[in-house]
């Protein structure tokens, strides 16, 4: 039986990312788009694990739906899948072996996708939105791990609807990240804990905050025995901190940088800061991406202090990125993520704009310069869509203290579109920056 069983693919069948081209400048760099791309903001992507022949890309988004595509060498992407939930899609991710793919939503669920037969399961239940979602896999038990804004964090064994253990968070939880045997879970109020995996999940450690302002992402990076050794934690403020669990010398090798800024580092003139919307790092060079509500990814070597590339500016913010297993293929999510929205006064976002899902080069190096194809979208939410997501927003308060505005005024009230695209990497670049 193929991966998919019977696919059940949306959309129009794959179309070559190498024939026309395309110069709409919702993709100044030409990066190669995904086909069938979701109706609405795309808040989660994952690429599929090694144990997994060729590369999948799952996508989960605001339309309620969650998506998968095969990225073939050719640069083919083929639309395979795709499984709903009946609220917002806020994380993702896959099982080792690549057979299932969970995903957490707004729903308060956490369902189970089988690909093989292509039929979805819930599996977990909160008392509010599921934020987070990742799959445990440790020498004496497998689970899936939720994070909610019930101030919980559950695991679940997949074949009960009861949980294996439920720990207390201090605060919502907002971001988290899982390299067995450590789980990294950020709250809101700025709570940070360290989590170990071995044996059973216990508390680690609590740690002070780096950072001054709201967490946005955190993602753990590995020492050159491949273990978990410390984390990446972005804010709304603009800024990265690079902590080590256990460092020689914390005051030295911790640290913080500013990035997604109207004119990068320089503090001798205004500027307009912006969120960090996800972190991922390279798994071969151990490089890092970011993307941000500025419309950019950066990618850094955080061993040498260094900034590598920054993009050109896309019309949308980002809001998601991830690698492939090789890190030959980087996607990133153009998306409205109610960074800029609609008051009372003036518009100060046109939300018209083409909201899309890119994919671009790897960390450090330089990819193919051929241009993507154009592609047919979907339209935006429905009116009764919009009164839903609005309601919710007044849940996720985090967007109200990141923008200083109220949920109850921002407006969805759109008739964009929304995308995916991905480009190869060809070469290794040899890139100079400036340090952090």
């Amino acid at each position: 039986m193929s991966l998919f069983g019977t696919t059940s693919g949306f959309g129009t069948s794959g179309t070559s990312m190498f024939g026309s081209t395309t110069t709409d400048n919702h993709n100044p760099m030409k990066d190669i788009e995904v086909t069938s791309s979701p109706d609405d903001s795309i808040g989660c992507l994952s690429f599929s694990p090694p144990t997994l022949p060729g590369n999948f890309l799952i996508a989960g988004s605001w339309a309620n739906d969650v998506r998968c595509w095969e990225v073939q060498d050719s640069g083919q992407t083929i639309p395979k899948a795709q499984q709903m939930h009946t609220g917002p899609v806020l994380d993702v991710c896959w099982s080792d072996d690549g057979s299932k793919v969970f995903t957490a939503s707004c729903d308060k669920t956490a369902k189970m996708w089988d690909l093989s037969s292509n039929q979805a399961i819930q599996i977990a239940q909160h008392d509010a939105p599921v934020k987070t979602i990742h799959w445990i896999k440790a020498p004496n038990y497998s689970c899936v791990m939720t994070g909610s804004w019930d101030k919980t964090l559950k695991f679940w064994d997949t074949r009960s609807s009861n949980p294996m253990m439920v720990l207390q968070l201090p605060e919502r939880c907002y971001c988290a990240d899982v390299i067995y045997p450590m789980a990294v879970v950020a709250t809101a109020e700025r709570g940070l804990i360290v989590y170990q995996l071995e044996n059973q999940p216990s508390e680690f450690r609590r740690i002070e905050s780096p950072l001054k302002h709201q967490h946005r992402c955190v993602a753990i990076f590995k020492d050159k025995q491949n273990k978990p050794t410390g984390f990446a934690l972005g804010s709304i403020e603009g800024r990265v901190a690079i902590h080590y669990i256990n460092p020689p010398n914390p005051a030295k090798d911790n640290f913080t940088f500013k990035c997604h800024r109207s004119n990068g580092t320089n503090t001798s003139a205004p500027q307009d800061i912006y969120a960090v919307n996800g972190i991922a790092f390279h798994p071969v060079h151990g490089t890092l991406a970011t993307v941000g509500s500025d419309g950019r990814f950066s990618f850094w070597d955080k061993d040498a202090r260094t900034k590598l590339k920054t993009s050109e500016q896309l019309d949308q913010p980002i809001s998601a990125c991830c690698f492939n297993h090789n890190g030959n293929i980087f996607a990133y999510a153009s998306s409205y993520d109610w960074s800029k929205v609609r008051t009372p006064g003036p518009a100060l976002y046109d939300p018209r704009r083409q909201s899309r899902a890119l994919g671009s080069e790897g960390l450090g190096l330089s990819c193919d310069s051929s241009q993507g194809a154009q592609v047919s979208l979907g339209r935006s939410p429905s009116p009764a869509c919009n009164r839903k997501l609005q309601g919710f927003l007044q849940w996720f308060w985090g967007f109200s203290t990141a923008f200083g505005q109220n949920p109850e005024h921002r407006k969805h009230s759109a008739s964009g579109h929304y995308g995916l695209l991905c480009c190869w990497v060809k070469k290794h670049r040899q890139a100079g920056g400036c340090t952090l």
